[in-house]
C-alpha cells in the first residue's frame, strides 16, 4: 500500500498530499506544478485518437470545487472539493470549464525559459514521487506518461457496470478505490485496447462513481451537455481495467470483466392509461431487427410484443424496463401514469383517512402518491426535498410543517388546502380552522367542480391510519438494474451532483 504526506507548496500554492523523495532540484531537471489541459495529462496516456475534452458546466458553483483534500489534525482524511485538483474558467451565465487539472511535473530549466506559456508552473521545494515529464518543441510543452516511483498500486476490490443511469450512457462503480486521496484522473481499459481518459464532475464523482456519454444521451439531469467523442466507441466494449490516477502514482484495478452493452436510445415511450385492470402499449420500433426483447414492470403486471396488460393496478407512476436476451445490447425504460378520477381520501380529525367506499389500501396508495400541497396560494412540493404537510403513512396535518426555515401554517387558524397526487386526475381541496374544515374536490383543468362539505375538527390526530401497501402502484415502482447502486439509488446517485 502506497503512502500519502501533505506538504506546502511554493510560492503559496497549497498541494495537500503531495510525497515527496528527494530536492527539487535533480541535476538540469526543476520540479513543479502545471495547470495541464484534460487533452494534454492524457495524451501520452491513452490509445484512443479522439482528444480528451474539458468540462463545460451549467451550474454555478460545482466546477468552482477544486480545493485539494487534507489529513486532518484527528488523522481523518479530509475531501477536497468534487473537482479537487483542477484549474477552470469562468463562462456565461454562472456556469463555467473544467480545463484540467494541475499536477506535478519535472522539466529542464532550459527548457523551462523557452516556454512561451509556462501554464502556471509553481516550483515545488521537494521531488514529488509521481509526476508528468515535460518536453518543449517550439515553445510548446509536451507532457509525457506519468512517471511513478513508487510503481503502481494494485487494487483488490470490483466492478459493477450499469448502461441505465441518469448521468451518462453508461456507468461504473468502483470498490476499493485508493483511500486518503484526491483522484486527478481515470482510464478505463478495454479488452479491444482502447483507453478512455475520465474527468472530474462529468465523469468521476465520489466514492468510485464514474459515468460518460456514448452519443445516445445528451444531456444529464442538471442540463450539462455531455461530451461523447472520445467516448463513442466504447460501446460494445468490455473493461478489463479501471486506473486511479492520484499524487501518488498509478492504483489500479484488474482483472474486470465488464460488457457495454450497445446503446440504441435513451428511453421508449408508453402510452398512459385507466388504473385498475386494462393495458397500455409501447413504441418497440426503436429496438434493434435483432433484440429479443423482454418487458418488466411489476406484481400484476405481464408483457407480450409490445402491449403491458394489468390487473388491480392502483394509480401512479410506472416503469417500463425492456431488456434484450441475448445481451447484446442495452436494456431500455420508459415511465407511464395509470390514472383515476376517483379520490379514496376525505378529511377527518386532523388527518386524510380512507373516504367511504375505499378501502385502507386505495388511501394509503393516494398518501404515498401526493405530489404537491398549496395551503392558501403557496404551492409546496412534496418529497425528500419539498414540505412534509401531509404525513405519508398517516394521513396527518402537520400544522408544524417547515419549508426550509419558513412555517407552513401562519398561525391564522384558518387554511385552504388544495392536494395533488400523482395518477389521481382530480385535485382534493379542504379547509381548517379551529371550528370545523370544508372539503371540495375539483379538477385539475378546472372546469368542473363538485362539492362535498364535512365539518370535522383540527384537533391533531392521535392514531394511526393503518396502511397495507398495495401490490401495485407504490410511486417509483423500481425494477432491478444492471448495476448495483447505493442503499437508496440513486445516488449515484450518484452521483451525484445537486445545486
Amino acid at each position: 500500500m502506497k503512502k500519502i504526506t501533505s506538504v506546502l507548496c511554493a510560492a503559496a500554492c497549497v498541494m495537500a498530499a503531495v510525497p515527496f523523495t528527494a530536492n527539487a532540484a535533480d541535476g538540469d531537471k526543476v520540479y513543479g506544478t502545471m495547470n495541464i489541459p484534460y487533452a494534454d495529462f492524457y495524451a501520452a496516456e491513452l490509445n484512443n485518437s479522439v482528444p480528451v475534452d474539458a468540462v463545460s458546466s451549467a451550474t454555478t458553483n460545482k466546477w468552482k470545487g477544486n480545493t485539494t483534500g487534507k489529513m486532518g489534525d484527528d488523522g481523518k482524511w479530509q475531501n477536497g472539493g468534487l473537482a479537487a485538483g483542477t484549474f477552470n474558467e469562468e463562462g456565461e451565465n454562472g456556469g463555467g470549464k473544467i480545463l484540467g487539472v494541475t499536477y506535478p511535473v519535472e522539466i529542464a530549466k532550459a527548457d523551462l525559459e523557452k516556454l512561451s506559456d509556462k501554464m502556471n508552473f509553481t516550483e515545488l521545494s521537494e521531488k514529488p514521487v509521481a509526476y508528468k515529464p515535460v518536453t518543449v518543441e517550439n515553445g510548446k510543452a509536451a507532457f509525457g506518461k506519468l512517471v511513478d516511483s513508487d510503481g503502481e498500486e494494485k487494487l483488490s476490490g470490483e466492478m459493477t457496470v450499469s448502461s441505465l443511469s441518469s448521468w451518462g450512457d453508461y456507468q461504473i462503480n468502483v470498490k476499493g478505490i485508493p483511500a486518503n486521496c484526491d483522484i486527478y484522473g481515470v482510464i478505463v481499459k478495454t479488452k479491444e485496447g482502447t483507453d478512455y481518459g475520465m474527468r472530474a464532475l462529468e465523469n468521476i464523482w465520489r466514492n468510485g462513481a464514474i459515468s460518460w456519454g456514448a452519443g445516445v444521451k445528451e444531456k444529464e439531469p442538471h442540463g450539462n451537455v455531455l461530451s461523447s467523442e472520445h467516448y463513442k466507441s466504447s460501446q460494445g466494449q468490455t473493461i478489463t481495467d479501471v486506473t486511479f490516477i492520484t499524487l501518488n502514482g498509478y492504483s489500479t484495478l484488474s482483472g474486470q470483466n465488464g460488457y457495454l452493452p450497445v446503446k440504441f436510445a435513451d428511453s421508449i415511450k408508453v402510452e398512459s392509461g385507466k388504473s385498475g385492470k386494462g393495458s397500455v402499449t409501447y413504441d418497440n420500433s426503436v429496438l434493434p431487427s435483432d433484440y429479443k426483447a423482454k418487458g418488466e414492470v411489476a406484481d400484476g403486471f405481464t408483457v407480450s410484443g409490445n402491449t403491458v396488460s394489468y390487473n388491480n393496478a392502483q394509480p401512479g407512476n410506472y416503469t417500463l424496463t425492456v431488456s434484450d436476451e441475448n445481451g447484446k445490447y442495452s436494456s431500455v425504460r420508459g415511465s407511464f401514469t395509470l390514472t383515476t378520477d376517483a379520490i379514496p381520501v376525505k378529511y377527518s380529525d386532523g388527518k386524510l383517512v380512507a373516504a367511504d367506499g375505499a378501502s385502507l389500501t386505495d388511501a394509503a396508495n393516494y398518501l404515498k402518491n401526493i405530489s404537491a400541497v398549496t395551503v392558501g396560494e403557496k404551492k409546496y412540493n412534496a418529497g425528500r426535498r419539498g414540505a412534509t404537510i401531509i404525513d405519508s403513512q398517516t394521513g396527518e396535518i402537520k400544522l408544524d410543517a417547515k419549508s426550509g426555515e419558513e412555517n407552513v401554517f401562519d398561525g391564522s387558524g384558518k387554511y385552504k388546502l388544495t392536494v395533488e397526487a400523482t395518477g389521481y386526475e382530480k385535485n382534493y381541496e379542504f379547509e381548517i380552522n379551529s371550528q370545523a374544515a370544508e372539503t371540495t374536490t375539483t379538477t385539475e383543468a378546472a372546469t368542473s367542480k363538485t362539492t362535498s362539505t364535512t365539518k370535522t375538527s383540527t384537533t391533531a390526530a392521535k392514531t394511526t391510519a393503518s396502511s397495507n401497501s398495495p401490490k401495485t402502484g407504490v410511486a417509483g415502482a423500481a425494477l432491478p438494474f444492471t448495476f448495483l447502486v447505493l442503499a437508496g439509488a440513486s445516488a449515484f446517485a450518484f452521483r451525484k451532483k445537486n445545486d
